[in-house]
C-alpha cells in the first residue's frame, strides 16, 4: 500500500469515527448542516478582521476554521443516513445553507480588501461570489429542465479547497491567484452548463414537438375515418309510387 493510499484509508477510519460518535448522539442532521455556517461565519469575520500587518495570521486561521467546517459538511449527510433521518427537506436545508456559507466566506474577503482600499480585488472577489451562486444556480435551474447538469469542474468542494489553499499560503500571496482561478473556472462551468443545458432542451423540445406531430397525425386520421361513409352502402333512393 502506498503512503497516499494509508492516508486516505486513515482519513476513512477517522470520518467513519466521528460518523459514529455523532450517530450516537442521536443529532439533527440540520443542526450540524447548520453549524457548518456558523463555523464558516467565524472564518469569514478573521478575513473581515485581517489587515496588512496580521492577515497572513489571520488568514492562517481562517483557512484552519474553513478545514473544521468542511468536516461538518461532510458527516451531516452520513449521520442522516446513518440514524436513518434522510428527508427531502434536508437535502435542500443542505444546498441552502451551503449558499449561505459560501457567500459568508467571500463578504469576509470583501471586508477585507474594501478595509484596505484594494477597489480591483474588491471588485475580483464581487464576481467570484456572484459566480460561485451562478455555478449552484444554474445546475439546479437545469436539473428542473433536463434531470441532470452535472458537468462543469468548479462545484463546491474544489471552490472550499481554493479559499483554503489561499488562506493557508497567504503570506505568501496565494490568495490573489487562487481568486483569478475561481473567477476563470466559475464563469467556465457556468458556460458549459448553459451549453449544456441548451443541448439537452433542443433534444426534449425535438421530442415533444414530434410526439405532438404524431398526436396531431392520429387525431386527423380518427375525424377522417368519422366522416367517411360505410363501405357497401351508396346513397339511398326514394321508391316510386307510379
Amino acid at each position: 500500500m502506498t503512503w497516499t493510499g494509508a492516508f486516505g484509508r486513515g482519513c476513512r477510519v477517522l470520518l467513519y469515527a466521528i460518523v459514529r460518535g455523532l450517530a450516537l448522539t442521536r443529532i439533527s442532521p440540520n443542526v450540524l448542516t447548520f453549524l457548518g455556517l456558523v463555523i464558516n461565519t467565524i472564518a469569514a469575520i478573521l478575513f473581515g478582521y485581517a489587515n496588512p500587518t496580521n492577515y497572513s495570521r489571520l488568514f492562517a486561521y481562517a483557512g484552519l476554521v474553513i478545514i473544521g467546517a468542511g468536516i461538518f459538511d461532510m458527516v451531516d449527510g452520513r449521520v442522516a443516513r446513518a440514524t436513518g433521518q434522510v428527508t427531502t427537506f434536508g437535502a435542500f436545508f443542505d444546498s441552502v445553507i451551503d449558499r449561505y456559507s459560501d457567500v459568508a466566506l467571500f463578504f469576509g474577503l470583501l471586508v477585507y480588501y474594501a478595509r484596505g482600499n484594494h477597489f480591483f480585488y474588491l471588485v475580483l472577489v464581487a464576481f467570484v461570489m456572484v459566480s460561485s451562486v451562478m455555478v449552484s444556480y444554474t445546475r439546479a435551474r437545469a436539473e428542473s429542465l433536463i434531470g441532470s447538469c452535472k458537468v462543469g469542474f468548479m462545484e463546491r468542494p474544489e471552490r472550499v479547497v481554493l479559499v483554503i489553499i489561499g488562506a493557508l499560503f497567504a503570506r505568501w500571496g496565494a490568495m490573489a491567484p487562487v481568486l483569478w482561478v475561481l473567477a476563470v473556472l466559475s464563469t467556465i462551468t457556468i458556460i458549459h452548463r448553459i451549453a449544456y443545458t441548451y443541448q439537452q432542451t433542443r433534444i426534449l423540445d425535438a421530442q415533444a414537438a414530434e410526439a405532438a406531430a404524431q398526436q396531431q397525425a392520429m387525431a386527423t386520421s380518427k375525424e377522417g375515418n368519422k366522416q367517411q361513409p360505410a363501405k357497401g352502402k351508396g346513397p339511398q333512393q326514394i321508391p316510386s309510387f307510379n
